[in-house]
This record gives structure tokens, C-alpha cells and sequence, in this order.
């Protein structure tokens, strides 16, 4: 193992605003679009809110939202209840298989960060609050793009999704990597690192690519120069206060935090 890996074992990443699908776009339109089905239309805000959750909680966590609630009543004459999320959720799930292969993109910087992981002698995991047979669809048109991760564990591999820390602990398990310090969690969603923080792993938090943001790498680019940097800065503020060890615009800087969680390690255990 190379000497800057020292003491790592495996770098677990999100997928959709971490690895691929820049900006997380495909889960934030489907579920305004749902949402816009049953007359209730939900800002991009509170689409994104719940991100990074098992995708029936997620719908559930929006209905929870007190102005969502009250336009629900307001526009199906009752409060929204279980038999609502099954419904919605059951909508979700082929809305969202029809849109995926346009969102499998891989971020740029991912394939040449993994590459160099596993040249340091790290494994490679992945999680995410797709299903499997959502992740199914995305896999292999990433893979063709450069993202193909030793291990993949779906919200529906698991008892309860993030911010649970089960599917951290079950891509592990299927990686041999331990102990928890040994493993960077990697996440674009506050969900995502509360899972990373309850796992024990070093969390590393993705702000431009990600959810925070939820920009196309075109809006990016042609967003404001201030305006960019005042949207980074507040969801680098979010996950710092949410107790993220590290955060980064993207993985393509995954490599010198690397560097610097092995230097700790080295010192802790010198």
C-alpha cells in the first residue's frame, strides 16, 4: 500500500451529486413532479431537503413538511397518510427507471480519483437511496464511463436507509474493510454524512457537485463567480455544522483529504 494510504482501508461513495448525475437531478425533478400529479406543487427546496434518504421515507418526509401538508388537504380534501406515500412511492419508482439512463453521467475527476484509491491499495464501496432496481439501470452506463465500484449497497439491501448506518456497515462487511477508521465515507447529502458520523467513518462532504447546489455543470459554469462562491460557502457552513470531518467541492479534491486523514492516522497510531 502506498505510504499516503497508510492505515485506509476503503473510500465508500454516494452516487447520484457525488459520482455521478452532477447536481443530483434526477431524483429532485421526479419527486416535484409526482408531487405536481396529485396537485400539490413543492419548490426544488423542499424536493432536495430529504436527499439522500431511501426514497419512500423521502416522499415521506416532504408530505411531514407543514406547508406541504396543509396544500395536500387543501388539494385532495384529506391529510396525507401511509396509503399517500404508498401511492406516490409506487408512481416515483417508473418515473424515475424512465429518467435515469440521461442522469447516469459520471462527475468528472471521479474515474481518476478511484483509479489512484486502488493504486494505494484502497477498495472501492458505493451506497445510495436508490433501489436496486433503480441502481440497476445506472451501474452499467457508469461503469462504461469509468465508475465501477467494488460494491454497491441499495436502500432496499437494508432494514432502514440513512442516516441508519447499515448500508455503510454492509459495503464494509462485503469489502473487508475495518475498523471504521480505516473507512472514508464520502457524501453529497446531510443525511448521507449523519450515516457516515453513525458508521464512525471520516466523513467527507461534496458541496459544488451535489444536492446543495443542484446545477447542472453547465448552470455552474455559468453561474456568477460571487454567486457561486456564497452558495459553496453556506453548504460548507451546513456540513461543518453538521460535524463533517472534511468538505470538498467535488471528488476530484477526494485526494489530498485522503492525504491528511492517512498523516492523522499515522500520528495516532505512531
Amino acid at each position: 500500500m502506498n505510504h499516503s494510504a497508510a492505515g485506509l482501508r476503503a473510500v465508500i461513495f454516494d452516487w447520484a451529486g457525488t459520482t455521478i448525475d452532477y447536481g443530483s437531478r434526477a431524483p429532485a425533478a421526479v419527486f416535484i413532479e409526482i408531487f405536481r400529479r396529485s396537485g400539490v406543487d413543492i419548490s426544488s427546496a423542499e424536493a432536495r431537503g430529504p436527499m439522500g434518504r431511501a426514497k419512500r421515507d423521502h416522499i415521506a418526509a416532504i408530505l411531514a413538511l407543514p406547508r406541504v401538508a396543509a396544500a395536500w388537504v387543501q388539494a385532495n380534501g384529506h391529510a396525507p397518510g401511509a396509503a399517500d406515500i404508498d401511492r406516490l412511492y409506487a408512481e416515483f419508482l417508473p418515473l424515475q427507471k424512465e429518467t435515469l439512463a440521461q442522469h447516469a453521467d459520471v462527475i468528472p475527476g471521479v474515474p481518476e480519483v478511484v483509479a489512484e484509491c486502488r493504486r494505494r491499495g484502497l477498495r472501492i464501496g458505493s451506497t445510495t437511496g436508490y433501489t436496486r432496481e433503480l441502481l440497476d439501470v445506472i451501474e452499467p452506463l457508469a461503469r462504461q464511463c469509468g465508475f465501477d465500484p467494488d460494491v454497491a449497497i441499495c436502500a432496499d439491501d437494508v432494514a432502514q436507509g440513512r442516516p441508519a448506518p447499515w448500508m455503510l456497515f454492509r459495503a464494509a462487511e462485503q469489502l473487508g474493510a475495518y475498523p471504521p477508521q480505516a473507512i472514508i465515507a464520502v457524501d453529497d447529502t446531510p443525511v448521507g454524512i449523519e450515516a457516515g458520523r453513525n458508521a464512525g467513518a471520516w466523513t467527507v462532504a461534496v458541496t459544488k457537485s451535489g444536492n446543495s447546489l443542484g446545477l447542472s455543470l453547465a448552470e455552474v459554469e455559468a453561474l456568477d463567480p460571487g454567486e457561486l462562491k456564497r452558495r459553496i460557502d453556506a453548504a460548507t457552513r451546513e456540513f461543518q455544522d453538521l460535524g463533517a470531518d472534511y468538505v470538498m467541492e467535488s471528488v476530484a479534491d477526494l485526494l489530498p483529504v485522503m492525504d491528511d486523514i492517512a498523516s492523522r492516522l499515522n500520528r495516532q497510531n505512531a
